[in-house]
């Protein structure tokens, strides 16, 4: 008979190691929740519900393993009945709504603006600062630091409605720097819509600057948000279309859009593609000279196109390679950069389970789940997500057991 494993893994990273003491668990949850004494689930039940055919709880029981468990039912392997609405729909859309709109708050100023003296000394000013952000961010994670420098574009959108000539034109490449970052860190915090929404205002700035530089740079994160959907096509036609004016633009730009191409060829399955795009931006890394103060990941990143390919090995399967590309990676990513190196050792940890080494997956993941908590880091997240389903064929032994104790401080977080 076939099982409910998602139910199950739920279970187990609840510390909830029997069907036994899972109903029993539930069933005083449900009690203090529901505020009814008599609600009960027995053993028999959660054993059916782990079964072949889950059926589908009472709306009641629905409420209480979400508020145990954090998940719906849906979500745990029940079968769905026609006409499902989660009791909350309409409230989670209304706080989406709220969610959305702060996040376009900072980039629409609405109306017209008293008209001020903005001297040119401010343009350095705001690209100084932009170095100390990405710094934080290696050191923080993205939500500490998303209402700080979505505030200073805000700025320096008010700005730029009085500067005029060069002064105009330096705030509005500062501006697209600044909006690219909040995109970024909208992507990092996992919220796709922030991410895509300000990926689509620094493309908009950027073309207002007329900056072929920017304009590239623009794109390249718009193919970035199209990697974490998982749309490989999208990706390699938006860094082609970068890379279509290869000869205006700078070589940093070039291998932004290489690299970024490379993951796009990965996402489709075309290894010798993803080998030649990075083998070509690899070539070009000597070049980078300009001052530019964003876009600086190739410069600033030990082994940044070393990363990119183990990345794509790891999506195509390549476990071998990808392990190997990781120890060196490592090697060389400084302490001070928790976020990164969680990441990395994320991805090193589910290389390592696909090469069917689960045991130094589960050491790996130790470290990692302590970062992800610090960090709130939503691709980290995904990352240990992915190591989950690659540590499945251990679901029942001590080893995926220890996993699920490892995890499950960052399930509650996530």
């Amino acid at each position: 008979m076939g099982r409910n494993d998602a139910l199950r893994a739920a279970r187990l990273r609840r510390g909830w190691r029997s069907v036994e003491a899972a109903a029993g668990a539930l069933t005083k949850h449900g009690q203090q929740l529901l505020d009814d004494r008599q609600f009960t689930v027995s053993a028999r039940t959660w054993r059916r519900w782990e079964g072949e055919r889950p059926g589908w709880p009472a709306e009641g029981t629905a409420i209480v393993l979400h508020d145990a468990l954090g998940s719906w039912p849906e979500d745990l392997g029940f079968t769905t009945p026609s006409g499902w609405i989660r009791p909350e729909h309409h409230e989670e859309e209304q706080v989406n709504r709220r969610a959305f709109t702060s996040i376009t708050a900072a980039a629409l100023l609405t109306g017209p603006t008293a008209q001020q003296h903005v001297d040119p000394a401010l343009v350095d000013y705001f690209q100084q600062q932009l170095e100390g952000h990405y710094r934080a961010d290696m050191f923080l994670g993205p939500h500490d630091l998303i209402g700080t420098v979505s505030a200073q574009y805000q700025l320096i959108d008010k700005l730029v409605r009085s500067a005029k000539g060069e002064t105009r034109r330096g705030l509005l490449r500062a501006g697209a720097a600044y909006s690219a970052l909040v995109g970024w860190l909208y992507q990092d915090a996992g919220d796709m819509d922030g991410a895509s929404f300000w990926r689509g205002v620094t493309q908009e700035i950027a073309a207002r600057s007329r900056n072929p530089h920017l304009i590239g740079y623009s794109l390249v994160n718009q193919a970035q948000v199209r990697t974490d959907l998982g749309d490989g096509h999208a990706v390699v036609e938006l860094c082609e279309a970068v890379l279509d004016d290869a000869d205006r633009l700078v070589p940093k730009v070039r291998i932004m859009a290489m690299q970024q191409q490379a993951h796009g060829a990965s996402l489709t399955g075309e290894r010798r593609a993803v080998d030649h795009l990075l083998d070509q931006a690899d070539r070009l890394l000597p070049n980078v000279d300009d001052d530019l103060p964003w876009g600086n990941a190739c410069r600033r990143t030990p082994g940044y196109l070393e990363v990119q390919r183990a990345t794509c090995y790891g999506r195509l399967g390549l476990s071998a390679e990808a392990g190997s590309l990781w120890t060196q990676v490592l090697a060389v990513v400084p302490e001070t950069a928790r976020r990164d190196r969680g990441v990395y050792m994320a991805r090193q940890a589910t290389a390592a389970a696909t090469a069917r080494e689960p045991d130094q997956a589960v050491e790996i993941a130790r470290t990692v789940a302590t970062i992800a908590v610090e960090t709130r880091s939503a691709r980290m997240f995904r990352e240990l997500a992915t190591l989950e389903r690659a540590m499945r064929p251990w679901h029942d032994a001590p080893v995926g057991r220890d996993l699920s104790e490892i995890l499950a401080p960052v399930t509650e977080r996530s």
